[in-house]
């Protein structure tokens, strides 16, 4: 009988070795290591291992990646396909390295990314160029990471628990050690601190530091949205406390120092339930028969001093953030409501461009100053336009005026009505010479008291919105064009906007043309022309809010930057943001370099007021996000009470998983899952923006309509879920 050969136990493979020499080379770039001091730093020392670790170095140095400086010692060699970038992650757990100077990004797949997290600034080296068309690479550093703070649900064991992170983009939970759990309780929607990640461990070591509250309850995933992004939504008391303290009296000694502009015609014209008032108009006719009209916005600068702790906090949160059913401002609201908010019949501090216009708004003299006004008026929008609508020369009764012998409702409303004549012709300017008309219609909620959504109604541009824009813009326009013109070049803070990329153009004409609609790319006034022509012929049709969205997707995204290149939407060479400054940090900028240039002061550092646009802009992207979540919240709230009805709507995207469809009556988008489709298997056709049953060839494409019903309203993962009933021909 043949004894069986006993197998020598093998041992066992070094994991993410190629990784692992890399990064110990890379911590220290000036020295070499032979094989035994990399064992070391492995923790290994028998044979095997150390044999694994003499190959790995012979292959890194063949490839290039390493050298061998001396007999068996080896240095990692400089650069060579190492990138520095932001990581994206996709839904499915691979990622996407940016670097600024490729124009590819590069791929990095899952068992790569060596726990870097989206948003991370990494180093990646590539070890394959251009697979499948894409270079692939492998993180070999993380150099900082984006965030810190997660928001999840807790799962509670014996000693331990685990946080699972509402993100798709998050690709690993988050384990807690029992001792930091604190007063969270199985199931809580926690905000939760990433505090370490140990080299074995599958998942990162964090603790509670929040307990949001019970998942789907109203309160909870409100704070929830507001802490996944890092907004706050209360003040440190420090910062209330030196806010109360402010004298926000009016000075005799101050407004000396100021124009005064008590008894020029002054009125502001806001939503009916807004709450501050950072702009007011004036209006006097001068004896040449001008109009001088004043566009006077608070002071703020005057209150909130650089170096001060309102300054600061202000300026870490850079944005008011405005969700459906609550504000977070910037300010406190001793500033916010109160001092700086021009309210009617009130004496205030304010900050002024003042403009002498012909019946042509043609602009024969302007003025930027300090100025103190007096507030006359206070329109809502819906009382403006009703002047405007009906050329009546009378203010509705609730319009409260001060009653002063020279004042009368007359005087009011002739200054709308000429004012709107103004707009009208600036505005008519504006878009022959290239600005886009983006009039999206916003959706807005009826809610009750408990903040629950009871109705849905769309918010839509009328004259009297645009008579404030107009006359903001021109501040806005004017007050960047008299810095940016002297000379020498002063630092400012611009708001510019590029022009739109050639692909994003080419792909918005592929999908507008299954609609029949078409542009002309051949230059800048040509697309300018052809796409304020496209946006004008959706109004009201069906798929209008679907080719909105696309058309301002097309575009590049508005940034804060000292480096003017002007704005492409609306064809401004120089353009700034002034008129805001209770709600966005820039217009605070923008007020003190005004005020500075204007004392004749030297031109402020570049580099420092460019880290704090980035900031800002950075901000303001962060607050856009927990905006439009807080919407989704609120529709799925909505859907929620309305699961038993059947909706008409129009199909607004369309993917290998699922289609997007939009309701027409309420703006509410959910998916339609393929695999729920029941009467066929549907495949999806990326050519045609379409899906396709296999049997039936039936095909659901981008924009048409479609009749649906609620499947699942999910508060806590924010999603909404559709059944397709069918086409609405066939439903008819």
């Amino acid at each position: 009988m043949k004894r069986k050969r006993s197998r020598k136990k093998k041992s066992p493979k070094i994991e993410n070795i190629t990784q692992g020499i890399l990064k110990i080379l890379k911590s220290e770039p000036n020295t070499s290591f032979n094989y035994k001091q990399i064992a070391s730093k492995f923790g290994v020392d028998d044979a095997s291992s150390r044999n694994q670790i003499i190959k790995k170095l012979s292959q890194l140095a063949a490839k290039k990646q390493i050298e061998e400086v001396d007999r068996g010692k080896f240095k990692i060699i400089a650069n060579i396909n190492t990138y520095t970038g932001i990581l994206d992650i996709t839904s499915k757990g691979s990622g996407y390295v940016i670097v600024e100077d490729l124009d590819d990004d590069i791929f990095v797949p899952n068992n790569n990314l060596n726990k870097a997290l989206h948003g991370d600034e990494v180093e990646v080296y590539i070890y394959r160029r251009k697979r499948r068309g894409k270079s692939e690479g492998e993180i070999s550093r993380i150099i900082t990471r984006k965030r810190e703070e997660f928001v999840g649900v807790i799962e509670i064991q014996k000693n331990y628990a685990f946080v699972s992170i509402q993100d798709s983009k998050m690709y690993t939970d988050i384990f807690i050690p029992k001792n930091k759990i604190g007063d969270a309780e199985d199931g809580d929607k926690v905000l939760v601190k990433l505090e370490d990640w140990p080299e074995k461990a599958d998942s990162p070591f964090g603790k509670i530091i929040k307990v949001l509250g019970k998942p789907g309850d109203h309160n909870t995933e409100i704070h929830a949205i507001l802490a996944q992004y890092g907004l706050p939504y209360e003040f440190p008391e420090e910062v209330e406390q030196y806010a109360d303290k402010l004298d926000t009296s009016i000075q005799e000694s101050e407004i000396k120092k100021r124009r005064d502009m008590r008894k020029t015609l002054t009125f502001t014209i806001d939503p009916k339930d807004a709450k501050d008032f950072d702009d007011a108009l004036s209006f006097e006719v001068l004896e040449n028969g001008n109009y001088e009209i004043g566009i006077h916005i608070a002071d703020v600068s005057h209150y909130v001093k650089p170096g001060t702790l309102l300054d600061d906090e202000a300026y870490e949160r850079a944005t008011s953030v405005y969700l459906v059913d609550r504000v977070v401002p910037m300010l406190p609201e001793i500033l916010s409501n109160n001092a700086c908010s021009l309210r009617p019949h009130e004496e205030k501090y304010t900050f002024s461009a003042v403009f002498e216009l012909n019946d042509k708004a043609e602009i024969k003299n302007q003025w930027f100053g300090r100025t103190v006004t007096y507030s006359d008026a206070r329109f809502a929008y819906e009382e403006a336009q009703q002047i405007i609508e009906t050329k009546k020369n009378s203010i509705p009764a609730k319009v409260s005026l001060t009653g002063k012998a020279y004042k009368t409702d007359q005087k009011i409303a002739d200054a709308v009505l000429k004012m709107d004549d103004l707009a009208k012709i600036m505005r008519s300017r504006r878009m022959r010479e290239g600005a886009i008309s983006f009039d999206k219609v916003e959706v807005k909620f009826s809610l009750n008291d408990k903040s629950e959504p009871v109705g849905v109604f769309f918010k839509t541009s009328k004259d009297a919105n645009k008579l404030i824009e107009e006359f903001m813009l021109l501040a806005n326009r004017k007050v960047a064009e008299f810095i940016g013109k002297q000379n020498p070049k002063k630092t400012f803070i611009y708001r510019v906007h590029d022009e739109p990329n050639d692909e994003k153009l080419a792909a918005l004409q592929n999908i507008i043309g299954r609609f029949g609609y078409k542009l002309d790319l051949r230059d800048r006034k040509t697309t300018t022309k052809s796409l304020n022509g496209l946006l004008k012929d959706v109004q009201g049709k069906k798929e209008q809010n679907l080719v909105d969205t696309l058309a301002i997707r097309s575009m590049s995204k508005a940034e804060y930057t000292t480096h003017n290149i002007g704005h492409y939407g609306l064809a401004f060479d120089y353009y700034s943001h002034f008129t805001s400054p209770i709600r966005r940090y820039p217009d605070v900028m923008a007020h003190r370099l005004l005020q500075h240039y204007l004392d004749q002061g030297k031109s402020a550092a570049e580099e420092e007021y460019e880290e704090k646009c980035n900031h800002s802009s950075s901000m303001e992207n962060l607050a856009a996000s927990a905006e439009r979540d807080s919407i989704k919240f609120m529709q799925i709230k909505f859907m929620k009470d309305h699961e038993d009805e059947q909706f008409v709507g129009v199909i607004s995207g369309v993917t290998e998983w699922g289609i997007y469809v939009e309701i027409i009556s309420n703006k509410c988008e959910g998916m339609v899952r393929l695999k729920d489709i029941a009467d066929d298997h549907y495949v999806f056709d990326q050519e045609e923006y379409a899906v396709i049953g296999q049997t039936s060839k039936k095909v659901y494409r981008l924009g048409d309509e479609v009749v649906v019903k609620v499947k699942n309203a999910d508060l806590v993962k924010r999603h909404l879920d559709f059944t397709l009933l069918g086409s609405k021909q066939e439903m008819e």
